[in-house]
């Protein structure tokens, strides 16, 4: 999976992410990467962070009736390229389902490190910080 540039990494990550496929997204990720997210254990690392991360965003969802995921990205805050490195930051919406009811959260922001390698930009590093619910 080849992306020219940082953003496309990110947004190839949250298409991958609406499409509930753990196997894109974890194709976008290097292999050292970590995940801080507001869900415990709140920290993923290494190789299989985006799917371990996902595993437990399902858990979560099923112990408190959320399901139908679905983030939407603004237009980028920041982003950074120095060298083979990059630094994005995004306003994000999420919408998902609560026992039968739409939620939507606002303000939120997906923030991400990436890294250049020799077949594309891929995630080393992502955060999601909570908007309003």
């Amino acid at each position: 999976m080849s992306t020219a540039d940082p953003l496309a990494a990110v947004e190839q990550y949250i298409d991958a992410f609406n499409a509930t496929d753990v196997e894109r997204m974890a194709a976008t990720f290097a292999d050292s990467a970590a995940i801080i997210d507001g869900m415990a254990p709140h920290l993923w690392l290494g190789p299989s962070a985006a799917r371990d991360w996902y595993r437990d965003v399902l858990a979560e969802g099923r112990a408190h009736g959320a399901s139908n995921y679905f983030v939407t990205l603004g237009k980028s805050l920041h982003q950074d390229v120095t060298g083979d490195r990059a630094y994005v930051v995004l306003p994000a919406t999420m919408t998902f389902e609560l026992d039968g009811n739409q939620v939507t959260q606002t303000g939120a922001y997906f923030t991400a490190a990436l890294v250049e390698q020799p077949d594309g930009w891929r995630i080393a590093a992502w955060a999601w910080t909570k908007g309003k619910q």
